[in-house]
């Protein structure tokens, strides 16, 4: 994994990597930076997204996605550590510009992911060719899964003026 970390810094300027174990590798990047070292990645072997996911850091005023990606098993009979290696990407954009670039064209199991993300925290996958909802069912003020969703004031708005049944 050192090899590949020395490797990911001579490539890429600004880039903090850290390995916090052995068959995980961390690397914050800037968000300009995201696309070249998926593609990086993918080229090196860790062909697989794993998933992507996002914090909100409310308190910060940005979100943080973050990318997984690991290697497939070349064979059945052998796990090679390289295979056992997970490796974390992470990024931060803004709270008020939530845009950031689709990777699809690197990785096409990325487009669930980046609907979701979309659906539940309201960042806008430019270039993703169906930002549709996913999950939900009903469009909300405010993306629910932000931290400044008043679920308070949803629950009341949604179930508030429903009638009690009499005798129950």
């Amino acid at each position: 994994m050192n090899d590949l970390k020395q490797k990911i810094e001579m490539a890429f300027d600004s880039i903090d990597i850290n390995i916090p174990e052995d068959n995980r590798m961390i690397i914050n990047i800037s968000k300009d930076g995201v696309i070249s070292i998926l593609s990086y990645l993918k080229n090196a072997g860790y062909e697989h997204l794993a998933l992507i996911s996002c914090v909100d850091l409310i308190n910060e005023n940005e979100f943080e996605l973050v990318y997984i990606v690991s290697a497939y098993m070349k064979r059945d009979d052998e796990f090679h550590d390289r295979e056992k290696q997970n490796i974390i990407i992470k990024t931060r954009i803004s709270r008020k510009k939530t845009r950031f670039m689709t990777v699809i064209n690197i990785f096409e199991n990325a487009e669930p992911y980046e609907r979701e993300i979309y659906e539940l925290f309201g960042i806008n996958f430019q270039g993703h060719p169906r930002l549709k909802p996913l999950f939900l069912e009903i469009e909300y003020e405010m993306p629910p899964f932000r931290k400044n969703f008043d679920t308070r004031k949803f629950v009341d708005d949604m179930f508030g003026n429903i009638p009690e049944i009499e005798g129950h």
